[in-house]
């Protein structure tokens, strides 16, 4: 199959990083050929298969990698090592960095943090000014809200709704 999208001329620094904005070259998904895209440092950070999209001012850099059908917009930033795959979602101001992974139909957004070897997983969500951090995982039906900070705890839909 061709190519998806194509890094185009317009460039921004982000943490001393050059960025390049992505352009459809085919229509996937919610996106048309030549619908503008978000910010990547390079291919290795969006895959060319699958309905993975970064659209908006969003940005994905380092050796972070979104694949399958996931999306990262808004302002959300993935960068170190972080993968977001699956049909998972990460928007508004959200990041996921260090080694995390959000993945199958996760969520996060907000202002939220997901980081160090994190995961986020199932239908899981993590949203508001919540952090999820450390060895911690959240997966199932569960929900990390408010001001939360998690380490090294699993969260399932057994403890759901932690935050405030």
């Amino acid at each position: 199959m061709s190519d998806k999208y194509k890094l185009t001329d317009e460039t921004k620094e982000a943490s001393g990083i050059k960025l390049f904005r992505i352009q459809a070259l085919r229509s996937f998904g919610y996106v048309k050929a030549g619908d503008p895209g978000g910010w990547v440092e390079g291919v290795k950070n969006l895959s060319q298969e699958g309905d993975a999209w970064v659209p908006g001012d969003a940005r994905v850099y380092g050796n972070a990698r979104v694949s399958g059908n996931a999306w990262v917009y808004g302002d959300a930033r993935v960068y170190g090592n972080a993968r977001v795959s699956g049909n998972a979602w990460v928007y508004g101001d959200a990041q996921v960095f260090g080694d995390a992974q959000v993945y199958g139909d996760a969520w996060v957004y907000g202002d939220a943090r997901v980081y160090g070897d994190a995961k986020v997983y199932g239908n899981a969500g993590v949203y508001g000014d919540a952090k999820v951090f450390g060895n911690a995982w959240v997966f199932g039906d569960a929900r990390v809200s408010g001001d939360a900070n998690l380490e090294k705890t699993p969260i399932s839909s057994t403890k759901k709704g932690i935050g405030s």
